[in-house]
């Protein structure tokens, strides 16, 4: 049985989406609640989920532990997981990194693309690495079961959450930088430090992370794949799509800009064209998590590797790392 979770999306949702990770056979999805906002403001998106999960019981329940992956295999459904991509919602409160692992909240980046008060960006031109607060952070993260997430953070900051935190931590969304040399993709001795402490990565479908970028092909991203199973071990691989469904262009300068700025900040893309590049066409939405499987087969991957990258490596790491640490 080879279980489907996606680590990343920020999709428009709507029943549409719903309805496409059902037929995908899609067990699991954890989606960006925040990108800038403050507490209050994720809550109110917490609220949003909610009137999801009552509006399409049969198709989406909200998942807290590696335990609802199986039952939403079991009960036909997809198992919605909540993250962070910016520590915003924490605001300067150490103390709301316990409430919102309450609330639900199973990933956090300390970081997205600039210096924040835990960690750097890795759009910043100097790194100096974890900040005295996110290393109090880290620690309450590991305390409660909040996985750190260094997804869109510098190099020195991503290996040095790596080595202090006590749990395993993830890049849930990137890629290889030999592969494809975004900002945004990661390093071999960035990926090493993440991998020998237990880590993991989600490769990531996002055109302006993949080699030819839309043009990508299949093939040259399931052969990345195998270079990094081959290089650090299958076991710590999985997807992390960063699927933005149905988004319209005008999110990009919200996931870029925030309010952290009065400019355009293009990131990754070009001043011309800022919005969303299309899908790769072997990679449109949920229903097309097949092809990486048929991808990976026919490149020489085991059945047994095949259902770990799809899956089972995700699961493995939610039963390890969302539960809070036991207490004598």
């Amino acid at each position: 049985m080879t279980y489907v979770i996606d680590n990343l999306q920020y999709a428009n949702w709507s029943e549409k989406i719903f309805r496409e990770m059902r037929e995908g056979g899609v067990d699991a999805v954890h989606v960006t609640i925040s990108y800038h906002e403050n507490f209050r403001e994720t809550v109110l998106n917490f609220e949003k989920w909610n009137r999801w999960f009552e509006q399409f019981p049969d198709l989406i329940f909200h998942g807290e532990w590696g335990g609802d992956v199986r039952r939403a295999r079991e009960t036909g459904r997809t198992a919605i997981f909540f993250g962070f991509q910016n520590p915003a919602p924490i605001e300067d409160d150490i103390g709301l990194v316990e409430i919102v692992h309450k609330l639900g909240a199973r990933f956090m980046q300390l970081t997205y693309n600039n210096q924040s008060l835990l960690a750097t960006g890795c759009y910043e031109a100097e790194d100096p690495g974890i900040t005295r607060m996110g290393k109090q952070v880290i620690k309450e993260m590991n305390r409660v079961g909040l996985v750190v997430d260094m997804s869109h953070s510098a190099d020195r900051s991503t290996i040095e959450a790596a080595d202090i935190s006590e749990r395993p931590i993830a890049i849930t969304h990137a890629n290889l930088h030999s592969w494809q040399p975004a900002l945004r993709n990661k390093r071999d001795d960035v990926v090493r430090a993440v991998v020998e402490n237990g880590g993991m990565m989600g490769f990531s479908m996002y055109p302006h992370h993949l080699k030819d970028k839309s043009d990508c092909t299949l093939e040259s991203f399931c052969e990345m794949i195998a270079r990094a199973a081959e290089t650090f071990g299958a076991e710590h691989f999985g997807i992390g799509s960063d699927l933005c469904q149905d988004q319209p262009d005008s999110i990009v300068e919200w996931m870029r800009v925030g309010r952290w700025s009065k400019e355009i900040d293009y990131g990754e893309g070009s001043a011309s064209a800022p919005g969303f590049p299309p899908q790769p066409d072997w990679f449109r939405d949920n229903r097309d998590f097949g092809n990486i499987q048929n991808g990976l087969r026919k490149i020489g991957f085991s059945e047994n590797e095949i259902a770990g990258v799809m899956g089972d490596n995700w699961l493995r790491f939610y039963d390890e790392n969302f539960t809070p640490e036991k207490t004598i």
